[in-house]
């Protein structure tokens, strides 16, 4: 939750998301591989039949990631993470198509109640934007998408969650330097971002959305692979709450009552999920 916030402060300052994105996995790739260097980690060089199998989930991930950053800059932070609560909805789809088979009841009621409440919050929102609206969805999808491969990498191929954020990094930097040039980010964002890390506020800001977004990477694939997709989803579901609450907190007008429902038919969801974990077969489905 807090990375969003952080996110949305450098983007107020640095409009370039995918130089932003750029320079995170420049950062990620360099520290991973200095890590194995030195022996801090046990991780595997460079393989290149490797690189292959984990294309699309270089591609999925850098696009989820880049629509994501785009819709921050016209869909306020909690309709935000709300739009976003759909992923479980999409992975449970994913996964009935991958072949495993219809749900349990309990699980499908469990995530149609949080995608009811975001279609609700959606509705009454008074900022609606349709640039920033239609990017949260498409993120949804990517999201789904690479996280189901994550899991398909992590159970067929024996990578570790370290070992598939490096890849991610290195096939990421050629698709990331050919968008910036070809939307014109570069060179301007390059001669930006020297002229803005002189401020010591910003810098501080930066290197945090770095940490962040790193932490972030290897906690979200370690939890997909250990478990599940849709635990990995389910899970970021909880962050909502305190969210909004903060959000409404600091900035009252920018969040309409509706945007509390999916949070509303969250709780709901919880106990449902937490029923469903102790009475039933629920480890084919999230781990």
């Amino acid at each position: 939750m807090a990375m969003v916030f952080i996110n949305k402060a450098v983007l107020m300052q640095y409009s370039h998301s995918m130089s932003l994105l750029t320079v995170q996995q420049l950062a990620t790739a360099f520290l991973i591989h200095l890590g194995r260097v030195m022996g801090y980690s046990k991780t595997r060089g460079f393989n290149l039949e490797t690189a292959k199998k984990l294309f699309l989930v270089s591609f999925f991930y850098n696009a989820n990631v880049a629509s994501a950053l785009a819709s921050l800059k016209g869909v306020n932070i909690p309709m935000y993470i709300a739009i976003k609560r759909l992923t479980p909805l999409a992975v449970l789809i994913a996964g009935f198509f991958r072949g495993k088979g219809r749900p349990p009841r309990q699980v499908s009621l469990s995530v149609f109640f949080i995608a009811a409440g975001v279609l609700i919050a959606a509705l009454g929102d008074f900022s609606f934007d349709l640039y920033g609206y239609s990017m949260a969805f498409t993120s949804v999808f990517f999201q789904t998408m690479y996280l189901v491969l994550v899991e398909k990498s992590g159970a067929e191929d024996g990578l570790s969650s370290i070992e598939i954020m490096f890849y991610n990094s290195i096939l990421s930097l050629p698709f990331l330097l050919f968008v910036i040039i070809l939307t014109g980010e570069f060179p301007d964002s390059l001669v930006l971002l020297i002229a803005k890390i002189n401020s010591f506020s910003f810098l501080m800001l930066l290197v945090i959305s770095l940490v962040m977004g790193i932490v972030l990477n290897y906690t979200m694939f370690l939890c997909t692979i250990v478990n599940s997709a849709l635990t990995t989803t389910i899970v970021g579901v909880l962050k909502g709450v305190v969210s909004t609450v903060s959000r409404s907190t600091l900035h009252p007008k920018e969040v309409p009552p509706s945007s509390y429902l999916p949070y509303v038919c969250t709780s709901l969801h919880r106990n449902l999920f937490a029923s469903l974990c102790r009475h039933s077969g629920f480890s084919y489905w999230v781990g």
